[in-house]
């Protein structure tokens, strides 16, 4: 079986790194972008299965990236899952008017847990 292709858009290396490797040590293909510009060409270019993406961003914000992918075909329905602070609630509203399909705020998760919501929704878009 193929391994599930993720896109973690996210600009804290520390967190990247940590999320990375655990994502990658239960098995999954993860690319990574530091910034809304680099997120949004991954997003079209590499078309992942799924998206965790941060709200705060340089360059270009998480909102404005989620905007610019549900105006593009070929990422019109990638999935998103958003990984959010604490006073993010209008962006994660409008991303949830957009088709996001879940968040998490960041200090109340662990690596372990984010990668749980992922398989735990990848798996139900199998069925």
């Amino acid at each position: 079986m193929a391994k599930a292709k993720l896109l973690l858009i996210e600009d804290d290396v520390t967190l990247v790194k940590m999320y990375q490797r655990k994502f990658e040590s239960d098995d999954f293909e993860v690319e990574v972008a530091y910034d809304g510009l680099e997120g949004l060409d991954k997003a079209v270019n590499g078309k992942p299965d799924l998206v965790l993406l941060d709200i705060m961003l340089p360059k270009l914000d998480g909102l404005a990236l989620f905007k610019k992918m549900r105006s593009q075909p070929s990422t019109f329905s990638t999935p998103v899952i958003l990984l959010t602070n604490f006073g993010q609630e209008d962006a994660v509203f409008e991303c949830f008017k957009l088709g996001a399909v879940d968040y998490l705020v960041k200090a109340d998760v662990t690596p372990q847990q984010v990668v749980t919501k992922v398989e735990n929704f990848l798996s139900e878009q199998k069925k």
